[in-house]
């Protein structure tokens, strides 16, 4: 995550900022040039979610915004599959200067990139010939490794075949995940088949939820208390995996069945609230949340993936017995 972003003061000298764009336009480019889900190259994955509660916009002003930057001023692309967002004149303004480290920098982030066709999109504009280089060369590489012939192409179905041809669009760990798409499945039935055969009630509960963040987070479950055979709770607890503004939405969740354990409060009705009270004061990663001590009684942490705990209260590790506490001496 970047810490900060310079915006330079040609931005408002800019022809289209300057004579087509609205102030809620000039507000919301400044956003997409420096919200903290900017990267180095450009390209970023955020969801029009996250864009309305940071701008406290709604989700319709949002979708209004984003359908005029990309058709009127063309500035962006937005894959609404992969939540990536490219801006078109990145490279113009943030990648004039080159050297290893920012080179270094540029090769790892392009590696995260699922659409391949907005890593073209923003080299377009690069003015230097060596950084642009690295995309165009990045890009070829990646189209041409996903492009090769699987071996047991005879063997697939119409439908595998098909689904190639959209994964054209994505990198090497994109390639990897589709692949084993349905040996993930498989495992994921056999270890939870009570959540794998109820998803189709929450489309939140598909597999594309990787499978270790959904396993910490049912061990933890079952393991303490909260009721194994719970199906419907369970469902809409990993619903915050993908429909939250958490940045460690796995972290947080445990945080707060953490609490729940600590305050004999096991129910998802008190995790849920937790996690809204957390939302709403923009507490989104673990450290925020232990800084803002927002529940002090519970600042040290769970150590370990899983711990048990039995019911009855919680005895402060810093308490002492006094056994002569109020008598008279």
């Amino acid at each position: 995550m970047a810490r900060y972003r310079m915006v330079r003061t040609e931005f408002w000298k800019n022809p289209i900022v300057l004579e087509e764009m609205t102030p809620e336009d000039k507000y919301f480019y400044l956003y997409l040039l420096t919200n903290p889900y900017t990267t180095q190259i450009g390209i970023y994955r955020i969801t029009k979610k996250q864009m309305a509660f940071d701008l406290g916009y709604s989700m319709e002003s949002v979708n209004a915004l984003m359908e005029r930057f990309t058709n009127h001023h063309q500035l962006i692309r937005y894959n609404p599959e992969t939540r990536e967002l490219a801006i078109k004149n990145w490279g113009r303004d943030n990648l004039q200067k080159g050297g290893k480290p920012i080179m270094d920098c540029i090769l790892s982030e392009l590696k995260d990139v699922e659409d391949l066709s907005l890593i073209l999109y923003v080299s377009e504009s690069i003015p230097k010939q060596e950084i642009k280089n690295l995309y165009e060369s990045f890009y070829e590489q990646e189209r041409k490794w996903i492009s090769k012939p699987v071996d047991n192409d005879l063997n697939r179905t119409e439908e595998e075949m098909m689904d190639d041809t959209f994964v054209t669009h994505h990198t090497i760990r994109g390639q990897k995940q589709k692949e084993n798409k349905k040996e993930k499945q498989k495992q994921q039935q056999n270890l939870y088949p009570d959540v794998q055969s109820h998803s189709n009630l929450d489309p939140s509960l598909s597999v594309c939820q990787p499978s270790e963040e959904v396993k910490e987070i049912i061990e933890f479950w079952d393991a303490n208390g909260f009721g194994i055979s719970n199906i419907y709770a369970k469902q809409q607890l990993l619903s915050w995996l993908e429909d939250s503004s958490f940045l460690q939405p796995k972290e947080m969740i445990l945080k707060a069945m953490h609490i729940a354990c600590l305050n004999n409060k096991r129910n998802l009705g008190y995790i849920v609230g937790i996690l809204k009270n957390w939302e709403n004061k923009s507490l989104l990663t673990v450290e925020e949340v232990d800084s803002s001590k927002e529940y002090p009684q519970f600042e040290h942490k769970a150590r370990g993936k899983a711990h048990s705990f039995s019911g009855g209260r919680v005895i402060p590790n810093e308490f002492t017995l006094d056994l002569t506490a109020g008598e008279e001496s």
